[in-house]
């Protein structure tokens, strides 16, 4: 075993020990005190449900509607004239609202087209060029209680599509369709 690998197992054992110690010797009742972290930890979790329920419900009667299908159908010619495969506008749609989703449909555009496919390239790194907004928003900003989320929904949008865009234009610049 190389020294990486054995840092890389014994870091985090480390630094939770590195933590505990040093809290015990500022006097900082360490167990009582990740108790009562852990108490805050599950409140925290049963206040998301109600937002985590709504929001997979939401997903479920997008897809199911039709709705996403009637999208890019439309949008099929226009990404055809521009390069973009249509396979690719569900993840892009469902990527701001569901990483779980995301990670569904980017693993059936893998299995599909395989990973070395220019389909598989550019839904990976779609994958990992953006972020999860309105999950982010409704279930994190709703748990605790923020209602004033506008700016951060256009910027974590605009984020969203310029990572769509970047992740399009990189990789058909690195792979080509």
């Amino acid at each position: 075993m190389g020294w990486i690998t054995v840092i890389s197992i014994w870091i985090i054992p480390m630094l939770i020990a590195f933590i505990l110690l040093y809290g015990t010797y500022k006097k900082v009742p360490t167990y009582e005190t990740f108790v009562e972290g852990a108490k805050e930890g599950f409140s925290m979790a049963i206040s998301i449900i109600p937002y985590l329920v709504g929001m997979l419900v939401a997903i479920s009667v997008f897809r199911a509607s039709g709705a996403m299908d009637f999208i890019i159908d439309s949008l099929r010619p226009v990404l055809h004239a521009i390069g973009v495969p249509s396979e690719i506008v569900p993840l892009a749609m469902i990527r701001p609202i569901s990483g779980t989703g995301a990670l569904g449909m980017t693993t059936d555009l893998i299995a599909t087209y395989g990973p070395d496919s220019f389909i598989g390239r550019l839904a990976s790194t779609m994958q990992g060029s953006t972020d999860t907004t309105l999950y982010v928003l409704t279930v994190y900003f709703g748990a605790v209680g923020i209602k004033k989320m506008g700016d951060a929904l256009k910027v974590g949008l605009l984020a969203d599509i310029v990572g769509i865009i970047a992740s399009i234009v990189i990789v058909t610049l690195v792979f080509g369709p």
